[in-house]
């Protein structure tokens, strides 16, 4: 089994990534299912009913968000009506929508998605290492295949998630610092790692805003508008590859795309643009 997982998609640059994108990977690496996150879809800040539906007809299966997941107030009512519209388990009780969901691939395999939020330099939410075992409990007689979106900032605390979570999970990925780490790998328990996926959006930016605003900041202290960037768009992404029948993964594979590298993955090329 095959599972792309997209990271944080911003504005409209990381959009286009998804429109013409998403359905050549899923051909030319016989995916089984595409899960994103999308916190940043709306204009560098939130997710609308608009773009979410427009996520899903592009081939996206499951959506996860973080910490600007109520950013545009129309999540509040969407993310009840989309069930594979996800926000961070360990918000308190009370908060709408829900932090995992349980979906059927196209081979028909079961497969639950677990988001949740990291603490440290973030807002004071539940733990999230206590929360996310109830979550897992609550998915475990529904799916074998268990993958969670873990959206932090510490670099600390997604390690020690991912060490957490070793052998009871297939993947941890983690989400919102917007820059793709290079320490993709199996741990001994057989869950697939990564510190972030990375972000699919511009990249000729700062962490996809407009840089000429970013270093104004800097450089004044003065506070400025955060438009989203426009220039170098990359989807950024990874590949796990997972036994269904143990719930162990085999492999994780980065991806770092261009829009002629995803014509060539459509023409039948490998994850970076060059022939398989």
């Amino acid at each position: 089994m095959k599972i792309l997982f997209i990271g944080d998609i911003v504005g409209k640059p990381g959009r286009a990534l998804i429109r013409d994108g998403v359905a050549k990977l899923v051909t030319a690496h016989a995916l089984d299912l595409v899960v994103a996150n999308v916190e940043n879809a709306a204009g560098g800040n939130g997710i609308t009913r608009d773009i979410g539906d427009a996520m899903r007809d592009h081939g996206v299966d499951v959506m996860t968000t973080g910490n600007h997941v109520w950013a545009k107030r129309e999540a509040l009512e969407y993310i009840e009506l989309e069930p594979r519209l996800l926000r961070p388990a360990n918000f308190p009780p009370g908060a709408p929508g829900a932090g995992h969901v349980v979906v059927q691939t196209r081979a028909g395999h079961s497969v639950a998605v677990i988001n949740a939020m990291g603490r440290v330099f973030m807002a004071p939410l539940d733990n999230p290492f206590t929360v996310i075992r109830d979550e897992i409990a609550a998915v475990r007689e529904q799916a074998t295949i268990i993958f969670v979106d873990f959206h932090a900032e510490a670099t600390s605390e997604k390690i020690a998630m991912g060490w957490h979570l070793d052998g009871q999970v297939t993947a941890v990925v983690g989400t919102h610092t917007h820059v793709q780490s290079a320490d993709n790998r199996v741990l001994p328990g057989g869950t697939a790692y990564i510190t972030d996926v990375g972000m699919t959006g511009p990249h000729d930016s700062v962490i996809g805003v407009d840089k000429r605003v970013v270093l104004n900041r800097f450089l004044t202290g003065l506070p400025g508008r955060f438009d989203t960037a426009s220039g170098d768009p990359r989807l950024h992404g990874v590949i796990v590859t997972a036994d269904p029948s143990t719930g162990h993964a085999t492999g994780i594979e980065r991806v770092s795309l261009t829009p002629s590298d995803l014509d060539a993955a459509g023409a039948g090329a490998g994850p970076h643009g060059t022939p398989r």
